[in-house]
């Protein structure tokens, strides 16, 4: 598991949300609190977060923004592409992270194994909270009337106070 971080998407009504927390720790140790660890790419219609190593996944989104450009901002070929070279480059395989990277219309998990994963209910979390907060998130949109903005902001602050390598300092962002 992933330890450090916690990255919410929720696809609700509609709309396609990306959240993250602001903490990075240095073993047991919080050294920032307000870290931002999701991007918008590819003309701001595509959101990528990450969990995990920070220069891990920065060296992720670099190549995720390749690929982007590369297939012209076709999320899945993207996807399908850098899966691809995560598993079988030598050094991409040496990366701990984990991506989520959604669009309008699609959300994906990436992963250094080779996982490519596509949420039947478009919900998914990773990192240390991320469980956490996708059971919140999953129980939001069954019995509230919230909409994914307000969904993702409350499943992150019960994913804070539950965990303690996440922290209340979230940011979202909305497709």
């Amino acid at each position: 598991m992933i330890h450090a971080t916690t990255i919410l998407a929720v696809r609700h009504k509609n709309k396609a949300v990306l959240a993250g927390d602001g903490q990075v720790t240095l073993g047991t140790s919080i050294v920032k609190h307000g870290a931002k660890k999701i991007r918008r790419l590819y003309n701001e219609s595509i959101l990528a977060g990450f969990a995990g190593s920070a220069a891990d996944s920065f060296a992720l989104f670099t190549r995720f923004e390749q690929k982007l450009e590369q297939y012209r901002g076709n999320l899945d070929r993207a996807a399908v592409e850098l899966a691809k070279d995560w598993r079988t480059d030598r050094a991409l395989r040496r990366l701990e992270a984990m991506l989520i990277i959604l669009d309008k219309h699609k959300t994906f998990l990436l992963s250094g194994t080779g996982d490519l994963i596509e949420p039947d209910d478009g919900i998914i979390g990773i990192g240390s909270g991320g469980a956490f907060a996708q059971a919140a998130a999953k129980a939001l949109v069954r019995h509230s009337e919230l909409d994914a903005r307000a969904i993702a902001q409350q499943s992150m602050q019960i994913a804070s106070e539950i965990c303690v390598y996440t922290n209340s300092n979230i940011t979202v962002e909305e497709l």
